[in-house]
């Protein structure tokens, strides 16, 4: 006899369609999976057949052949356990076949019959109901989570269960998706606690407002990565959308369990990290630490000890908001519209022009690290020196993250009302064929911006990226269309030290 069970496979961050056909007849007692399945998947036998005698349930000693559709498409993980059991039981006349049509299933299997949880559950039910499913069997740990798809999650703990679903003995209560309660920085550190670098904390807040990405330069111990960790401070929260996108990329990466992620991430990698660690690749490609960064901040700390491979590679996803991985003759795409926020030191010693140790050489190679592509893809670069004596002593503390949160979040309305049906959620996303028409400079704004462009000796890239710069502090100040004053500021967050130079 022949049943298929619907289920689903993760390629990216998206779910995709996988029938599972088995097939038992007479014959010597096999258990044959075909359709490319890696060891994991071929290890499902094992595990299927102990969970059904461990459950009560009859294995059925037969020539039993199962066959993972599409059969070109290479199969992993352990999410096929629970569609080979239930196409096993409706192929064997243990449940009824008719009752298979309209539901996916989804779950690995341990040996006593529990259904374990799995990676990716919110790609799936996305998945699902795109494929006309009008339920989905799902373990009780990512219930939450897939009811975000709008599909009827079915929480079942394990396969006794299942089997009384499909028999009609039990009705489970689709799950309810988990409440969205947006953090507005709540047991976030506090902008409040840097003293003195008020040209960084303007960086800060222009780079917050616009979305754009920020280059801090400076001596250890100025501040660099205190800023840089208050940075998701004075983000607006994550719309309802921005949280679901952003839960499905943690789902995919095994980092979420069942809820919602409520609060803009920040990520901060190690700078031994690989290429693929840092924007997604491996044997199974995997999201990386930039699209684990989506809709919220990627921290490199110690820019110029990352390697130039890794460095290299982000070129890509930071102008194109998503990345791109090849892996045998496959192309899977992750998104990876994060904000980026580096910090390095002016040279290897740190201590600046005036106290510098390093040798001509060890500077030049410091400085050749960092690619002129790459820092002509960085919006904003501030230079922080050492922090005044002063302003430690000082009694009085900087102005809040609440407060500054306010501006960002006024101007991030002012840029979604130009901005709508574009598919651009900031300044920093402005395709270049509508920049003009979306910036607005004045007359007087535009030779500014030329004068400013020959002088610099800006490409086109870095042209664009200032006039982006220059609305974005507009937008802050309420201003309808982009003055001098505003190009100034930009260009000067544009002409800042270069690393290895005098601080």
């Amino acid at each position: 006899m022949l049943a298929t069970a619907t289920t689903f496979t993760i390629e990216g961050v998206r779910g995709r369609e996988i029938l599972v056909e088995v097939d038992v007849r007479r014959g010597l007692p096999a258990f044959t999976v075909v359709g490319l399945p890696d060891a994991t998947v071929r290890e499902a036998r094992e595990r299927v057949r102990a969970a059904l005698l461990n459950s009560a349930l009859d294995f059925p000693m037969q020539r039993v052949t199962a066959n993972l559709a599409p059969a070109y498409l290479r199969k992993h993980g352990a999410t096929f356990d629970l569609a080979l059991a239930v196409a096993l039981l409706a192929a064997s006349g243990q449940v009824p076949p008719e009752a298979l049509p309209g539901l996916a299933v989804c779950g690995e299997l341990s040996l006593g019959g529990a259904i374990r949880p799995v990676r990716g559950a919110l790609a799936m039910a996305f998945a699902a109901a795109a494929a006309g499913c009008a339920r989905i069997v799902v373990p009780p740990d990512n219930a939450g989570e897939a009811a975000l798809a709008g599909i009827d999650a079915l929480p079942v703990p394990d396969l006794t269960s299942l089997v009384d679903v499909l028999h009609g003995r039990l009705a489970p209560e689709p799950a309810r998706p988990p409440a969205f309660a947006p953090r507005e920085g709540a047991g976030l550190p506090d902008l409040a606690d840097v003293r003195g670098q008020e040209d960084a904390r303007r960086a800060l807040e222009i780079a917050a407002a616009g979305g754009h990405s920020l280059l801090m330069v400076g001596p250890p111990g100025a501040g660099k990565t205190m800023l840089a960790r208050r940075l998701p401070g004075i983000l607006p929260p994550p719309s309802l959308e921005e949280a679901v996108e952003i839960t499905n990329v943690h789902s995919v990466a095994g980092l979420v369990n069942g809820g919602l992620v409520s609060e803009r991430p920040f990520r901060a990698p190690h700078h031994s990290i690989s290429a693929p660690g840092l924007v997604g690749g491996g044997a199974h490609p995997r999201p990386g630490e930039v699209s684990l960064a989506h809709g919220g901040v990627l921290f490199l700390d110690e820019l110029a000890e990352f390697s130039r491979v890794a460095l290299e590679a982000l070129r890509q996803p930071l102008e194109d908001g998503r990345s791109v991985v090849t892996r045998g003759q496959r192309t899977i795409e992750f998104p990876a519209r994060a904000m980026l926020a580096a910090a390095c030191n002016p040279c290897p010693c740190g201590r600046g022009a005036e106290r510098c140790v390093c040798g001509p050489m060890a500077v030049a190679r410091y400085r050749r690290r960092l690619s002129g592509p790459l820092l002509d893809r960085i919006d904003l670069t501030c230079e922080l020196g050492p922090v005044a004596p002063g302003a430690l002593a000082g009694p009085g503390a900087g102005e809040c993250s609440a407060a500054v949160r306010e501006r960002v979040v006024s101007a991030r309305e002012r840029q979604a009302d130009r901005l709508r049906g574009s598919g651009a959620l900031a300044n920093a996303g402005i395709a270049a064929g509508m920049l003009r028409g979306a910036a607005r400079p004045a007359p007087d704004a535009e030779r500014r911006l030329a004068e400013g462009h020959a002088l610099l000796g800006l490409s086109a890239r870095g042209h664009a990226r200032v006039l982006r710069v220059a609305r974005t502090i507009a937008d802050l100040e309420g201003a309808d269309r982009i003055e001098a004053t505003h190009v100034d500021e930009a260009l000067g967050y544009r002409h800042a030290p270069a690393i290895g130079e005098a601080a």
